[in-house]
């Protein structure tokens, strides 16, 4: 136990305050309280103290999300996921949107297990669907997304994921059945360490009984924690200056009831703007009192998770053109899909 709290104790306080402070998101945060303070110092104020209540509102939530993304790299449950891909291919794709829906991965974080099962021959149209699926939502999402949004927000969100897996799995299925998407990786790609299928832990349960699985919880809530902590704690602040300065009359003819557009509208807003999964929750939520109706949330997030910046930049230089294309194009299309049937379901029920 000594070995292990001695292996537990590094990096010093000092190397992680450091790395903190050097984090742009971090130095975005303070750049911004630094800049709203020169502008409006009562706004600042106020900003910060919205800031710290919705933290400490969603601060269980929180602590449950974390503990749940160190519990499945620990115990080797995320190590599970690629084994869905086998098999019928129209099961697959099926098991692939499932199992995407509640997989522990971000839109970027996603990339390198693509990467991965392409390489090793897995068939494109189920890769398809767990990767448009995949970055939707995961468990500790659903748990922070019904906190922040409600319960019923979070499950049709869950749906959507789904839905948009299979969307995704099937509409390629289709195109290379016709001839399209043939070798969708660019050159000889190459997924590194994570290919090698000589090594397989296995599923450890009761990790805690196992020293290193247990560094390595402890480490993943850490990188976990500090990841969302610093991402959401940005969006509470850029939230209450929406509230703050966003005029309610534009929100709402933009993006509301009134605007028949407002479900694509806010899909093609979503693929710029959209920070994370995690940083939108408290963005749409606030979106939302300022009129936007929840379908439109729900095109927001959903095309954002699947197409934002980063994600599509990281997509771009794994995969070929139309591989690319379709990609974003299943994103988009299939979000405001989901959002219209999210409409109509709200209005019928």
């Amino acid at each position: 136990m000594s070995q292990l709290t001695g292996t537990l104790s590094r990096p010093s306080l000092w190397e992680m305050f450091s790395k903190v402070a050097t984090d742009k998101v971090v130095i975005t945060l303070i750049a911004a309280v630094i800049l709203l303070g020169l502008y409006d110092i009562s706004q600042m104020t106020r900003s910060i103290y919205f800031t710290l209540d919705s933290a400490l509102y969603i601060a269980p939530f929180f602590a449950l999300a974390i503990a749940f993304a160190g519990y499945a790299k620990a115990s080797g449950l995320d190590g599970l996921i690629a084994k869905a891909f086998s098999g019928n291919l129209v099961l697959s794709v099926i098991a692939a949107a499932l199992v995407g829906a509640l997989s522990p991965f971000c839109s970027c974080g996603v990339i390198p297990l693509i990467a991965a099962l392409l390489a090793a021959g897995v068939p494109l149209p189920a890769v398809m669907a767990f990767w448009i699926a995949s970055p939707i939502m995961d468990p500790e999402m659903f748990i922070l997304t019904a906190a922040g949004i409600g319960f019923e927000f979070a499950v049709a969100k869950t749906m959507a994921a789904v839905a948009l897996g299979l969307f995704a799995g099937f509409a390629t299925l289709g195109a290379e059945r016709v001839g399209f998407l043939q070798n969708p990786l660019i050159g000889a790609a190459s997924c590194g360490s994570s290919c090698s299928k000589d090594e397989d832990p296995g599923v450890s349960w009761a990790f805690w009984q196992d020293p290193g699985r247990l560094q390595t919880f402890l480490a993943e809530v850490k990188s976990t924690g500090l990841f969302l902590g610093k991402w959401l704690a940005l969006a509470f602040f850029l939230e209450s200056l929406m509230v703050a300065y966003v005029p309610s009359d534009w929100i709402a003819a933009a993006v509301g009831p009134g605007n028949l557009f407002a479900i694509p509208l806010a899909a093609l807003i979503g693929m710029p703007s959209y920070l994370n999964g995690y940083a939108a929750i408290p963005l749409v939520a606030g979106l939302m009192k300022l009129g936007m109706t929840p379908a439109a949330g729900l095109a927001f997030m959903t095309a954002g998770a699947v197409s934002s910046v980063p994600a599509a930049i990281a997509v771009y230089a794994l995969v070929r053109k139309p591989v690319f294309m379709l990609y974003i194009l299943l994103g988009v299309t299939g979000s405001v899909i989901t959002g219209y049937i999210y409409l109509l379901a709200g209005t019928t029920s």
